[in-house]
């Protein structure tokens, strides 16, 4: 046998429950006010920057981000709006700003094309959900069209009208 060789192990083993349980994505957060305002396009995974006392007041479910947004600014895209507040028993030496500005982390390839639609398309970034992922938080941003009105309304007809066929769907099956 070779240096460059390995053997496998084929020995079978057994669940011991010592696998990471925090495999799974677990949502801290959605906006489902954004599903109803814009038309989604694409959708991308960030990282997002946050000091200590942000990740402890996450894990207690402390955000708010129906109003955020994203934003290009300095070749940079970053998170404007959303709102984390302290948890009470954080440092007193350190001042906290719930509503700062928010750095998001992604390759660069992905940042040139967000700004390219963005600045040309006219596209906006909006965040749909805030979840772990590997003891990490991740933003999932968006880019999306404002919807009209009359588009919202069709949305809500279609909506209500697929609630209603489930209805008379499951009243027909019943019957039979």
């Amino acid at each position: 046998m070779g240096d460059n060789t390995r053997m496998a192990n084929t020995s079978p083993r057994k669940n011991t429950g010592s696998a990471k349980k925090d495999a799974a994505p677990k949502t801290i957060a959605l906006n489902k006010r954004a599903r109803h305002d814009y038309a989604i396009e694409d959708r991308y995974e960030a990282g997002i920057a946050l000091q200590g006392w942000e990740v402890k007041a996450l894990r207690a479910g402390h955000i708010a981000f129906t109003d955020s947004y994203a934003m290009v600014i300095g070749g940079e895209i970053v998170l404007i709006g959303a709102q984390i507040a302290p948890l009470i028993t954080a440092s007193t030496h350190v001042l906290a700003n719930d509503r700062r500005t928010r750095k998001l982390l992604l390759h660069r390839h992905e940042i040139v094309r967000l700004i390219g639609a963005v600045e040309r398309e006219g596209y906006t970034l909006v965040p749909l959900a805030m979840y772990w992922k590997h003891g990490k938080v991740k933003l999932e941003i968006a880019l999306a069209k404002g919807k009209q009105a009359h588009d919202k309304r069709a949305a809500i007809k279609d909506r209500d009208w697929a609630r209603d066929k489930q209805r008379i769907m499951h009243r027909h099956n019943k019957d039979s």
